[in-house]
């Protein structure tokens, strides 16, 4: 995997990096049949930046008509770089790095005959002059598109659970260098930890699990006010795919916008794991979530996909008469 990764941090450690140039990496990996790779360029009111989406259909996987479940991988950030104001590849970069590496080392088992059995969906976006943005404890990278946008080429209807990696090291919360497995999210409602994802990334990592705390201003759409650790859970607002979060982590605070900050021996380790994990998702041996306790919850509390929007506007108190 390690391989993988230092040639797309290469790739993605330059002022001209972008989507095609990826997918050209991701077709000399596939072989004769290419990678299917798909690029979307799309301009906001900051720049631009080229989305990138892979389907590694599998053996018995959904594109073939086959019962075998599909997973999503994400790869979450603001931006691989953040020229001019800062030269080189970005702390945030991690999570393209991680998705892109799983793509390949995905597309590179494909062509040798190792076929997974579900299909895998792989997604993140590329731009190499993304702006910042001020954050406590340490400045975030920005985007120049919103996180809806992100969203709508990121999370596609078909993902029917989502592994969401991103960098994760601007708090003070997670002090621990490595990565981080979030509780599972699912139409509002934090669940508890998979044990089997945490038992994965233990063999995967072979050290013990990390998890991380996930409050409910986390799990709600940015732009509502509320404090984020980060974008790392965005996607949950999007799906109704239950949705765990792996972050790339440091014992220090990293602005997101820090170069010289990325390890690639933790984003090979966050590639492996989604390998890993699309085997025994797709494979039917590893759940997300309790599906049968999901469902005891929510029909003892009700619904909380309000907390998927951004909810009503606040309203200036009421002057008593």
């Amino acid at each position: 995997m390690l391989k993988y990764v230092l040639d797309i941090v290469e790739l993605l450690d330059d002022p001209n990096a972008d989507g095609k140039r990826a997918v050209e990496y991701l077709d000399s990996v596939a072989g004769p049949q290419g990678s299917g790779a798909q690029v979307t360029t799309v301009t906001g009111e900051r720049g631009s930046t080229d989305f990138v989406l892979v389907r590694i259909p599998g053996s018995t996987g959904r594109t073939s008509g086959g019962p075998s479940r599909t997973l999503g991988v994400v790869g979450r950030l603001g931006g691989v770089g953040a020229r001019p104001e800062m030269t080189g590849l970005v702390s945030d970069a991690d999570g393209a790095a991680a998705a892109l590496a799983t793509a390949a080392k995905l597309l590179d088992m494909r062509r040798k005959g190792d076929v997974l059995p579900g299909d895998v969906i792989v997604a993140t976006h590329i731009c190499p002059d993304a702006p910042t943005a001020p954050h406590d404890p340490v400045p975030f990278m920005d985007s120049p598109v919103d996180i809806a946008t992100m969203n709508r080429h990121e999370v596609t209807g078909e993902m029917e659970a989502v592994l969401s990696i991103d960098t994760t090291k601007g708090n003070r919360i997670i002090n621990h260098k490595g990565l981080a497995l979030s509780p599972t999210v699912k139409e509002g409602w934090v669940l508890r930890v998979s044990e089997a994802l945490g038992e994965l990334l233990a063999v995967v990592t072979g050290e013990p699990l990390v998890t991380y705390p996930v409050t409910t201003q986390d799990i709600t759409p940015y732009g509502n006010g509320a404090h984020h650790i980060n974008s790392i859970l965005q996607p949950a607002t999007a799906t109704p795919a239950p949705v765990v979060g792996l972050a790339v982590t440091s014992a220090a605070a990293v602005p997101g916008c820090q170069t010289g900050a990325s390890h690639e021996a933790d984003i090979a380790s966050a590639a492996r794991f989604a390998v890993e994990t699309a085997k025994a998702y797709g494979g039917g041996r590893l759940d997300f979530h309790d599906e049968a306790e999901f469902d005891n919850l929510v029909s003892r509390y009700g619904s909380l996909s309000h907390l998927q929007t951004l909810g009503r506007e606040s309203r200036e108190p009421r002057e008593s008469s």
